[in-house]
C-alpha cells in the first residue's frame, strides 16, 4: 500500500497545476478584454476582437469548471483517504 500513496499525491499535483494553468491562461485572456458598447461602425474591428475574446472565454468556461471538480474531488479522496486510515489505527 506504500505505492498508492505516492502516486495519489502526484495525481492530486497534476490536476491542481493543470487547473492553476487554465485560471492563469484564462485570466491572461481575460486581460484585454473590454466590457464596451460599440455603436459605432467605425469600431467594427474592436468588436470583432472583442467577440473573439469572449468566444474563447465561452469555450474555456467548462473545462476550467471541469478541472476544478475534479480537483476537489481528488481533494476529497486525499482528505477521506487519510481519515480512514486514522480510523484503522485505531481499531
Amino acid at each position: 500500500m506504500t505505492g498508492f500513496v505516492p502516486v495519489m499525491w502526484a495525481i492530486w499535483g497534476v490536476l491542481v497545476v493543470v487547473m492553476l494553468a487554465l485560471k492563469i491562461y484564462s485570466g491572461r485572456l481575460s486581460r484585454n478584454e473590454e466590457n464596451q458598447l460599440v455603436l459605432d461602425s467605425a469600431f467594427d474591428n474592436l468588436k470583432t476582437e472583442q467577440a473573439a475574446i469572449a468566444d474563447s472565454m465561452h469555450k474555456l468556461e467548462p473545462i476550467r469548471k471541469a478541472s476544478l471538480w475534479l480537483v476537489v474531488a481528488a481533494t476529497v479522496f486525499v482528505v477521506g483517504y487519510y481519515a480512514m486510515d486514522v480510523v484503522n489505527q485505531f481499531k
